[in-house]
């Protein structure tokens, strides 16, 4: 199945991935009113600081960018990386689109994240693997190896900051690469969906993308017969 063929359950997954994914780092802006701000260019809610708005918007620019890489079959790369840290830290991180220059932390982790000077070269090999892996094997093999890159992109840490919706955003990249549908990790499994990244469980967190996925699937495939409804356009 293309998951990408209507233009109404892109806009749905892009609604979810920019609320769920700024709620997991702290973002306060509703679902609602993510709705509003993307689909309507408004802001409906009150009390919201500006940054919040800038990276449900950034979420935007993103997610175009990575449909016309899809639509262009570009791989993983570095460059690609960097891109998409940039569109979405847009606006409000000074370093964006490039790895970080001092030493970083992860809150509450108990392993200390890659320094400046190996990040450069933990990054290339990582996108190296990555590729390596997604170009053989079964969807289970490429599911597996989507989930565990994210796990060991998520302690390289290897920006200042917006790791963590650079990661999300850069796992749905290769999931739609590779035929999935789109894994959008909701605000209340933050504590889940940790716990996987702290204990490195990637077991737990490729059955956990398992049943989402399947979600997602029945969720796109009603979009679909929504669009097999309607009565196609002809101009006199």
């Amino acid at each position: 199945m293309d998951y990408l063929i209507s233009n109404e359950y892109l806009q749905d997954v892009l609604v979810r991935m920019a609320h769920h994914s700024s709620a997991i780092e702290g973002n306060t802006i509703s679902l609602a009113d993510t709705v509003s701000i993307i689909i309507h260019n408004k802001v409906t809610g009150s009390g919201y600081d500006l940054r919040e708005i800038y990276e449900i918007k950034n979420h935007e620019q993103t997610f175009q960018y990575m449909l016309e890489q899809l639509e262009n079959q570009a791989p993983l790369t570095i460059g690609l990386v960097k891109t998409i840290h940039a569109n979405l830290t847009d606006k409000f991180q000074y370093d964006r689109g490039e790895f970080k220059s001092s030493q970083n932390a992860i809150l509450g982790a108990d392993f200390q994240t890659a320094s400046p000077q190996e990040t450069p070269i933990l990054m290339q090999q990582w996108v190296d693997n990555v590729n390596y892996r997604l170009n053989q094997g079964t969807q289970d093999d490429k599911l597996l190896a989507i989930v565990e890159s994210h796990i060991q992109l998520e302690r390289i840490h290897p920006f200042s900051d917006g790791n963590g919706r650079t990661g999300r955003m850069i796992m749905n990249y290769l999931l739609l690469e590779n035929q999935f549908p789109a894994l959008i990790i909701r605000a209340e499994e933050r504590a889940q969906y940790m716990q996987y990244l702290a204990n490195q469980d990637v077991n737990g967190f490729f059955q956990f993308a398992q049943q989402k996925l399947q979600d997602e699937q029945a969720r796109a495939k009603q979009f679909q017969n929504s669009l097999d409804q309607q009565i196609p356009y002809k101009p006199e």
